[in-house]
């Protein structure tokens, strides 16, 4: 049995999208072993995908291989080198990845910047005769220990500064959803509980919604595949979101929607705000592109997002309960 080994040693975001990509390297290569190099953290989702037979953990000292020499190893990892020379060292007899001016004599594809990150990885496999099918995003929901269905989920947090939409205006968008009787629950990691509390503060919403720091990336997934609505940054939970097909408002900044955001084919499930302007998504301030996106852009898209969700406990949405309302 041949062993593939795939590299993708980055955050939730970028598993996700290397989703269809993962499937796709299944179905061509239903014998072999697959096996994933990725962040410890990551396996509960990567269980999830159904489709890896083992996980590699990748810390910050590199990739440990111990297997056997890989017949493939494919590069999921970016454009940089350290991708390559990680795999290199497995001793693969092949390995798939873009091209890049250090390995020469390594065929692949050239790197574009402004591709989807979907299509980026399921267009590496095409290059290597590997059909990939770009809708292929869709993971089966975990089963949820707490209930908090249809619930608004605010995710505070971001993986940099620069993605982080202010705080004070994360609490005028939950101040409004609560005085619409919605329920809301704010997430995010644990460097990020304290600002979640400030949030809360603000808003008048109770200490005891606040999940963040809270829950293990499991409980998060659960959470997010029961909520009425996710509001939330350019982060890994919206990528969750999409997964599980619940609706989102996505504040975009520096990065554009058109890189990192929602597939056309799910636009009609997320509401998608970016002021067009890009920016250095690692920056450590605030991106300026982002800070254009106001208080009301934001609660109109979360309004217009609820209301093509059925009412809580009744299988209705708004309109049509509205209308028996009238009729009773």
């Amino acid at each position: 049995m041949a062993v593939v080994l795939v590299l993708r040693a980055r955050g939730l975001g970028d598993l996700l999208t290397a989703v269809p990509a993962l499937r796709a390297l299944r179905r061509a290569r239903p014998g072999d072993h697959i096996a994933l190099a990725a962040p410890h953290r990551l396996k509960p989702i990567v269980d999830l995908i159904a489709c890896v037979d083992e996980m590699i953990p990748v810390s910050d000292f590199g990739l440990r291989w111990d297997g056997p020499a890989p017949a493939l190893a494919v590069n999921l990892d970016g454009p940089g080198a350290e991708g390559i020379v990680e795999l290199s060292h497995t001793r693969p007899d092949r390995i798939l990845s873009y091209r890049n001016p250090a390995f020469p004599d390594l065929a692949g594809p050239a790197w574009e910047p402004d591709m989807h990150d979907v299509d980026r990885w399921c267009h590496l496999l095409e290059y290597d005769g590997i059909a990939a099918d770009r809708r292929n995003l869709g993971l089966v929901p975990p089963v949820a220990t707490t209930s908090h269905r249809d619930a608004v989920v605010v995710h505070i947090g971001a993986g940099a500064p620069a993605r982080r939409w202010p705080p004070d205006r994360f609490a005028a968008v939950v101040r409004h959803l609560l005085v619409q009787d919605r329920e809301v629950v704010l997430t995010g990691d644990e460097s990020e509980r304290e600002t979640a509390f400030g949030v809360a503060s603000r808003a008048g919403l109770s200490p005891a919604r606040v999940l963040a720091g809270q829950q293990n990336l499991i409980e998060l997934a659960a959470t997010v595949a029961e909520a009425a609505l996710v509001v939330c940054g350019d982060t890994g939970v919206a990528h969750l979101a999409a997964a599980f097909g619940t609706r989102t408002v996505q504040l975009f900044g520096p990065n554009p929607p058109s890189r990192s955001g929602p597939p056309p084919h799910l636009l009609g499930r997320h509401a998608v705000l970016w002021a067009g302007q890009s920016g250095d998504p690692d920056a450590d301030v605030i991106d300026p592109g982002l800070l254009k996106i106001g208080v009301p852009e934001v609660i109109n898209a979360a309004d217009k997002q609820l209301r093509k969700r059925p009412w809580p406990g009744t299988g209705l949405d708004r309109r049509t309960q509205q209308a028996y309302r009238r009729v009773g």
